[in-house]
């Protein structure tokens, strides 16, 4: 099977209302490239998983996958990002306020070959205000820790290569902070301005505490990984000596 250029990754718990309408968005916004859409259903217990089972059984691009305890919004992600095939992964919420019209200006940018990731930027938030304000100040205080250069880094639209996601450091919570840990890896971040609308259905799952408070200490965490990091570190061989991979290796042996 050929690989896909594009791989969508969509961690979604509980949000049967939302999903049917964000698959049939982004097979609208996608239809002229080449892609895979991998949901990662994080311990539903309102009938996602079946609505994705049936709608799987009619659609070969959409390949769910599934937690039955729920194991968190970066878990989701770091697994489905193994699990993809494709040569970028395309991040999006499953709550349906990411705009999948968006993505191929998004793909569009990180196919000009000069960046690792391009992050979404919400410029108008359609969020209420405890929201708001726990990611006007998560985004204040990251930017002036990390100095991530990027002005929205929660937003969930993003576009990373996918050779440089499988190299990040995992841990819980690690999709808020994906640019600065690209960066420290000697990659480069752009964001582009995205739409943002509000839910359709369901709850957040998100408070104060798993937001804001969480994000903070995460932080010094990340801050920590950025200090002991020695990435990129120029490697030099004997000139006759090539410093191949593995896959590399092979081919030159045949």
């Amino acid at each position: 099977m050929t690989a896909p250029q594009i791989s969508v990754i969509i961690p979604a718990r509980d949000e049967s209302g939302n999903l049917p309408s964000l698959l049939d968005e982004i097979a609208d916004a996608l239809a002229a490239l080449d892609h895979e859409v991998l949901v990662v259903d994080d311990g539903s217990r309102d009938g996602s998983w079946a609505l994705l089972e049936a709608r799987a059984a009619e659609d070969a691009r959409l390949r769910p996958l599934r937690h039955i305890e729920s194991a968190g919004q970066s878990t989701a992600v770091w697994q489905a990002g193994h699990a993809a095939r494709g040569e970028w992964l395309a991040t999006l919420d499953g709550d349906g306020q990411n705009d999948p019209a968006d993505l191929p200006a998004l793909i569009g940018r990180a196919c000009q070959g000069d960046v690792t990731l391009v992050a979404g930027h919400r410029t108008r938030r359609h969020d209420d205000w405890l929201k708001r304000v726990s990611s006007w100040v998560a985004n204040g205080v990251r930017a002036r820790l990390l100095k991530d250069a990027t002005p929205d880094t929660g937003c969930g639209l993003k576009v990373i290569r996918r050779e440089a996601f499988l190299r990040l450091p995992y841990f819980d919570h690690m999709h808020r902070f994906l640019p600065a840990l690209i960066q420290a890896q000697g990659g480069r971040c752009v964001s582009l301005p995205v739409n943002h609308r509000p839910r359709g259905a369901g709850r957040s799952h998100y408070g104060l505490n798993n937001r804001l408070w969480a994000g903070l200490i995460d932080m010094v965490g990340v801050m920590w990984l950025r200090h002991r990091s020695r990435l990129p570190a120029p490697l030099e061989a004997p000139h006759r000596e090539t410093l191949a991979g593995p896959a590399e290796a092979a081919r030159s042996e045949t």
